[in-house]
């Protein structure tokens, strides 16, 4: 399929928290997050969604749309460059859609912001496709495309991988491991900091 990159609409960000749920429904880090399987990825897919409209205020959200309908794939960016402002109404949002898992939502967060580069950037907080789609370089189109506009204006990105293959495949879009490279969750789940310098 061809990998067309729009900017996402506000009445979509639901749909995208749901698609980045679903993606990323095998990764170790969202059973740690909400450990009953039956309530993964309707609860993901709200913390997504969440995620989602702060960077849509303060940031970037692309996709490139499915032909049978749908999004393929989605980039959700953080500009980093100044202090992110307060997102209204986050934590009571957060503690609504975490209920009875709240405090492991509190670690990651915890766990982020500790490790969170201080130098001015561009975060990478979500890259998401379609399984059926994975595999097709439409992450890599993604990347791409948000990198070409880093590059022009000389800004670095960041982010955390998930797992090795994924350290793998950032590593070829120009990503090198940050120190500490690994950090981890209470349960030694573990996430993989990463940096692009401007090329």
């Amino acid at each position: 399929m061809t990998a067309v990159i729009r900017p996402a609409r506000a009445d979509e960000l639901a749909a995208i928290g749901a698609l980045i749920s679903h993606s990323f429904d095998h990764l170790a880090a969202d059973a740690y997050l909400v450990p009953v399987p039956a309530d993964r990825e309707r609860v993901m897919a709200d913390f997504f969604t969440l995620e989602t409209e702060y960077a849509f205020s303060h940031g970037k959200v692309e996709v490139i749309d499915h032909p049978d309908g749908g999004h393929a794939a989605a980039a959700v960016w953080f500009d980093r460059v100044t202090p992110l402002p307060e997102f209204p109404g986050y934590l009571e949002r957060l503690t609504a859609l975490a209920g009875d898992h709240l405090e492991r939502f509190g670690a990651l967060g915890e766990l982020f912001e500790k490790n969170h580069p201080t130098e001015q950037h561009w975060h990478l907080q979500f890259l998401a496709v379609r399984p059926s789609e994975q595999g097709h370089g439409l992450g890599g189109a993604l990347m791409r495309n948000v990198h070409d506009q880093l590059d022009a204006r000389g800004l670095p990105a960041y982010l955390e991988a998930t797992n090795e293959n994924n350290v793998r495949l950032y590593r070829r879009y120009g990503y090198t491991g940050m120190d500490p490279f690994e950090i981890h969750l209470p349960d030694g789940t573990p996430f993989y900091r990463m940096w692009r310098p401007p090329s």
